[in-house]
């Protein structure tokens, strides 16, 4: 069989419920704070998504939908300025315990790490959001899991680009056929399958209509011993909880 030699992470969707209650709730408050009538509802955020990057997100917003904007000031240094407030509420929210960890990742990073399985995360997320939400959702020691934590802003281009899992691939040494990425989005899953990796994609209110036909595994979360996942594409060989064998068995089915 082949074995899983390494899991990479995507975050937010994927570790966390980040966005809806998170990130969209941290945009809307920074708007306020600007004195803009900007106001992101959870409908207009979905749409949103489909642009990686917070501030890139603005940017299309403003673009897309031409909001009411009385700014006299150069329009990058807003944007960066409302992505930096927007990171200081995110980072409350955290602390608030407004987002949780979604079912089954604390047990799978777990079972990972006692069968020193290597982990990484890939993510568009800047890193000053990354690293507080795994000291506070997992534990102050638990970024020093990860090998590589891959971030939006080191690298050239964002998912659906494969640049950040080039970039995990390349510094871990990895081999793409004894790895697993786990994702969220149809975004993701573009650049993963990109750089060659096996996906498993746990869907999420927004993504769970995203075209996702290249993924080897759909499910709804990646379940617990207690709280069956849903399968919605793909075969999960009768196991109803995302593991370490399930995994292996999947790779396995991608290398035949």
């Amino acid at each position: 069989m082949t074995s899983c030699d390494a899991l990479i992470f995507d975050v937010d969707g994927t570790l966390a419920e980040t966005e809806r209650d998170g990130h969209r709730v941290a945009f809307n408050r920074a708007f306020q704070d600007f004195g803009l009538s900007w106001y992101w509802p959870v409908g207009l955020y979905g749409q949103l998504l489909k642009i990686a990057g917070g501030k890139e997100r603005i940017q299309y917003f403003i673009k897309r939908y031409q909001p009411p904007l009385d700014y006299q000031g150069d329009l990058n240094d807003l944007i960066v300025d409302l992505h930096r407030v927007k990171t200081a509420y995110f980072k409350q929210l955290l602390l608030d315990h407004a987002i949780p960890l979604r079912p089954g990742v604390k047990r799978l990073l777990d079972e990972a790490r006692r069968h020193q399985v290597r982990l990484a995360i890939a993510t568009t997320s800047a890193k000053d959001n990354v690293i507080p939400l795994l000291e506070t959702l997992l534990g102050p020691d638990s970024p020093q899991w990860f090998e590589v934590i891959a971030a939006g802003d080191m690298v050239p281009q964002k998912k659906p680009a494969p640049d950040i899992y080039n970039l995990v691939i390349n510094a871990m040494g990895l081999n793409p056929h004894r790895c697993l990425v786990l994702e969220d989005s149809q975004q993701g899953l573009e650049a993963a399958t990109a750089a060659g990796l096996t996906t498993v994609v746990t869907v999420n209110d927004y993504t769970r209509n995203h075209y996702l036909g290249t993924a080897k595994l759909v499910v709804n979360h990646l379940g617990e011993p207690g709280q069956p996942f849903e399968v919605l594409q793909g075969d999960a060989n009768h196991a109803y909880y995302f593991s370490l064998d399930l995994a292996s068995s999947l790779l396995r089915n991608s290398s035949e």
